[in-house]
């Protein structure tokens, strides 16, 4: 023990520098100047629990979800039924769960009715229906197939809003389903509430759909048309307007097409603008598109606003675009943001918004701070008492594990909850655990009679087997509770595991070299055990 307890002391002494250098924006409030150059400047996160910010519960609207895809699919059997060279009046999505394809003659009903059936199988044709005139067939979506779009929506726009947070940059966040359609969001230190929640519950439909020259917005539009308001900003004055344009209802091009959303600001009037690309499909058709409609204008839609409608000069190729509008560079940022998540498969309602003060947290900081430190006193007592000066060398590891851990989650920009506390406060537990194992190895073999250092080494290696096996158990447990747990319990895992592979660098390596230090300066004879 004596000849390698240097490497060993070593390594204690670098650990500890490395803990309180990134330690050091949270131990002191004020810094120099010097050391806002390349050295830490983020002190440990608090999560929710502790520092207070923004608890929201949002429903999604799993029904208009539903009608989207029913939308989609009467587009597409538009096409599938025209392909086929049937004359055909209308098909469109019909209330909340069906499809009608309003047809000439009953003929051409049939081979409607036998097309469905090859083509979409999760649909139930009903028999045809002469109506006005014409014949009506009408299919609806099967109860399962429905329930199964309507929960996949609510996972898509939990993702969704996942990457939107992401992206808007909340340390730690915590975002869950809970029961059929609601999600719960806790953004922990959150600045500006609203901009969040503004983020968070834009639908972000983004379209480019052809203007229908000629139309009047004053009347009732074309039947394949739709009267959507077009914002204008005045360039003199900053004014923002807004007027009626007709459009086509069906969107040529949806914002799924798009592969990158990135602020630019305009070098002509520095104002910034939105620069989309889209993927090789969304590159094909708008270059198809621009090709096809030199001269005439193109709306681009986001949520059913007209964000701009410039006129087509040439063919566009390369798959790149831009939305300009009466944007400020946070408003650009946002857009880019949620353009980039995509869009949210339905609308999210906020049925819950909670803001905890920070009043609360620092409540909860000082209770934790106060339970720790009453047990970390009161193992430090045991200890002493118990095991003498050997207690005090495994004091001397518990302390090492606390400051071990600290600079851990300040490293890796890990947050602290009050779970996380309870978790430093078993690691304490566990580091007195594993020496008094230790210990009691080395009183058995004082008592066979082998001198004191032999007595240290046989007692550290009998143990070792024993600590290894049940921090490995806890830190699989640790993991699963990191793989499925939400929120605080993602929070307790991650101190947990962080603390048993620090406990077990400190319990059999640290203590072994301050017994080391202590036999390699001493003549010991007998231990004080």
């Amino acid at each position: 023990m004596t000849k390698d307890f240097a490497w060993r002391m070593s390594l204690v002494f670098a650990f500890t520098f490395m803990s309180l250098f990134f330690l050091t924006p949270t131990l002191f409030t004020q810094l120099p100047g010097w050391w806002k150059g390349y050295m830490p400047k983020d002190k440990i996160s608090l999560g929710l629990d502790l520092q207070g910010g923004t608890h929201l519960v949002l429903e999604v609207e799993t029904q208009k979800a539903l009608e989207g895809y029913l939308d989609l699919i009467a587009g597409d059997l538009e096409e599938t039924v025209r392909a086929q060279s049937i004359h055909v009046k209308k098909v469109a999505r019909d209330g909340a769960d069906k499809v009608q394809v309003v047809l000439y003659d009953k003929l051409s009903a049939e081979t409607v009715q036998n097309l469905i059936g090859k083509k979409y199988p999760d649909f139930e044709a009903a028999s045809p229906s002469e109506e006005g005139g014409f014949v009506t067939v009408r299919i609806k979506l099967s109860e399962k197939v429905a329930q199964d779009k309507k929960d996949k929506s609510v996972t898509q726009a939990l993702e969704t809003i996942r990457n939107r947070i992401d992206q808007f940059g909340v340390s730690e966040p915590a975002i869950q389903r809970e029961g059929i359609n609601h999600i719960v969001v806790q953004l922990p230190g959150i600045k500006d509430a609203n901009r969040a929640i503004e983020l968070i519950g834009k639908t972000a439909r983004l379209e480019f759909k052809l203007v229908h020259e000629g139309a009047s917005s004053s009347g009732t539009p074309p039947e394949e048309s739709e009267i959507l308001m077009e914002k204008r900003t005045d360039p003199t004055t900053g004014a923002v307007t807004e007027s009626p344009l007709v459009v086509n209802k069906k969107a040529i091009i949806t914002g799924d097409l798009l592969t990158d959303a990135q602020v630019r600001i305009d070098s002509q009037f520095n104002k910034p603008y939105v620069a989309i690309d889209f993927n090789s499909t969304g590159a094909r058709l708008f270059d198809q598109i621009t090709a096809a409609n030199v001269g005439k204008r193109f709306a681009i839609i986001l949520d059913n606003t007209v964000y701009s409608a410039p006129v087509i000069q040439e063919r566009i190729s390369g798959g790149s675009a831009q939305i300009s509008g009466s944007f400020n560079e946070k408003d650009a940022a946002d857009l880019a943001i949620v353009l980039r998540a995509g869009s949210l498969p339905a609308p999210v309602k906020i049925i819950q918004n909670v803001t905890v003060g920070p009043s609360l947290g620092q409540d909860s900081i000082k209770k934790g701070l106060l339970a720790s430190g009453v047990g970390v006193a009161l193992v430090i007592v045991f200890m002493t008492i118990y095991y003498r000066l050997s207690g005090l060398v495994a004091n001397f590891g518990m302390v090492l594990n606390v400051v071990y851990l600290l600079g851990a989650l300040a490293a890796l920009g890990a947050t602290l909850t009050l779970p996380g506390i309870a978790a430093i406060v078993l690691l304490i537990g566990m580091s007195v655990d594993s020496n008094v194992l230790i210990f009691e190895r080395v009183k058995e073999e004082v008592k066979l009679g082998k001198s004191a250092l032999a007595s240290l080494n046989a007692g550290y290696d009998k143990a070792f087997m024993t600590i290894m096996d049940s921090h490995v158990t806890t830190l699989i447990t640790a993991a699963v509770l990191f793989q499925f747990g939400t929120g605080p319990v993602k929070g307790f895992a991650v101190s947990l595991s962080l603390g048993i592979i620090i406990n077990l660098f400190t319990s059999l390596l640290a203590t072994k070299a301050v017994f080391g230090f202590i036999f390699s300066r001493f003549e010991v004879k007998k231990l004080s055990i």
